[in-house]
């Protein structure tokens, strides 16, 4: 899919939160020019220990000079970190004239929370229906550890800032562990979500896909 969207063949690429490192490794087939960022040291090393370049640092503080990266990439970091409007204009900053961001964050119209809850001060792990379709205050109360955008929500982030959008959908999960387990029902739960994403109805996608292109003057 990001291939689709932007070329990733010998061009620099930022991945913003990598993590262990999966996307990073990936975008080396096509690559060598690729650093990932990772704010949890232990997943840094474990990162790092595949090949990866990495730096242990914040979104809202990136350690790189301005205009550094053709593609600054971003796979569901942005709800997690303390400052998102501050986190994407560190992303915009480091990208170059020309260059895009590509990113993946969780949509509000998502009939499940995939994060948990909170539930009298207790942590309750898995996926929660309906959290997401809550008003503000009380799915705030419930999940005060993580965003959802909607739409609007998501292209306000960016406002003022020089990028245009390229592309904005939104994409269901591909049921990994259902096809594992379960390989005739998961190909089939695949086949209808992917066939929703070309529909009206990829609106309650789980995530927002989001590239936009900088068009920083000079």
């Amino acid at each position: 899919m990001v291939r689709r969207a932007v070329s990733l063949d010998g061009i620099s690429i930022l991945d913003v939160g990598c993590g262990v490192g999966m996307y990073t490794s990936a975008f080396q087939r096509y690559t060598d020019d690729v650093i990932g960022i990772e704010i949890e040291w232990s997943r840094a090393q474990q990162a790092a220990a595949s090949g990866t370049a990495v730096a242990q640092g914040v979104g809202e503080a990136l350690p790189f000079a301005d205009r550094t990266f053709d593609v600054v990439f971003s796979h569901e970091v942005l709800e997690h970190v303390r400052d998102d409007r501050r986190a994407v204009e560190e992303m915009v900053r480091v990208a170059r004239s020309g260059g895009h961001l590509v990113i993946f964050v969780p949509n509000r119209l998502y009939p499940f929370e995939t994060h948990g809850i909170y539930w009298h001060g207790e942590y309750h792990f898995g996926n929660k229906p309906f959290v997401n379709w809550l008003p503000n205050v009380l799915r705030r109360r419930l999940a005060p550890h993580v965003r959802a955008y909607t739409m609007r929500s998501l292209r306000r982030l960016f406002e003022g800032l020089p990028v245009q959008t390229r592309i904005h959908t939104q994409i269901f999960p591909g049921y990994d562990n259902v096809v594992v387990h379960h390989p005739k029902l998961g190909r089939m739960l695949r086949r209808l979500t992917y066939a929703m994403e070309r529909m009206p109805l990829r609106r309650l996608g789980l995530s927002h896909f989001l590239v936009l292109d900088v068009e920083r003057g000079g």
